[in-house]
């Protein structure tokens, strides 16, 4: 009998997903949980010269190999440990280091398009999708690429209009459609966030 749940937390950029994370891993210990993020798995652009690599759409499912965050949730349900990317976000590759994730009793695995492809859908227990606003989406994300992966507001503003608004429309926004827990406002909604660790706890046990 399989003894371990993965909890899949999806919505747009910006939209609160990892305060959600940190809400849940607060409220758990210090029961182990394992956390995944899929844009750990965004593709290697080492080949490319770096002029190119920025032109790449990042927020379309192309630019990330899902196949390999498949395998290794496959792998964690059934007691593995597994090496992780480390994505370097400024340079747009990997490093040469990974990350040891191991198969704990609740696994997490959160980013914008994990709802939107049934290969991930599938070895979901549970899936949610925080709901929140563009604007404020936008505001965090302005935020976080400016300050922690050294993106001016020009490039932050162009990629947005250019990538971020089509693909959220495209791929994102429909996949809330398959969410078994919908958490308006991310982690600041204390009762969702309550009502879903109290779940994790009777299903992990």
């Amino acid at each position: 009998m399989n003894d371990r749940i993965i909890l899949g937390v999806a919505g747009g950029s910006g939209s609160g997903k990892t305060t959600v994370v940190e809400e849940i891993l607060r409220s758990l210990h210090p029961t182990p949980v394992s956390v995944i993020h899929h844009d750990s798995y965004y593709k290697d652009l080492v080949h490319l010269p770096f002029e190119e690599r920025a032109e790449v759409n990042f927020d379309h499912p192309d630019a990330l190999e899902t196949s390999l965050l498949v395998e290794h949730l496959t792998r964690l349900r059934g007691g593995e440990t597994v090496d992780v990317p480390v994505y370097d976000f400024p340079t747009h590759t990997r490093k040469e280091e990974v990350r040891k994730v191991e198969a704990t009793g609740v696994i997490i695995v959160d980013g914008i398009l994990v709802l939107a492809d049934p290969r991930l859908r599938d070895l979901l227990d549970i899936k949610v999708f925080v709901d929140t606003d563009a604007d404020i989406r936008f505001i965090r994300r302005l935020r976080r690429d400016i300050r922690d992966r050294g993106r001016s507001l020009e490039s932050v503003v162009d990629q947005y209009m250019q990538t971020v608004r089509p693909m959220h429309q495209a791929f994102v926004e429909g996949s809330r459609a398959f969410a078994d827990i919908i958490i308006p406002e991310g982690g600041r909604n204390q009762v969702a966030i309550d009502l879903l660790v109290s779940r994790l706890r009777v299903v992990a046990g």
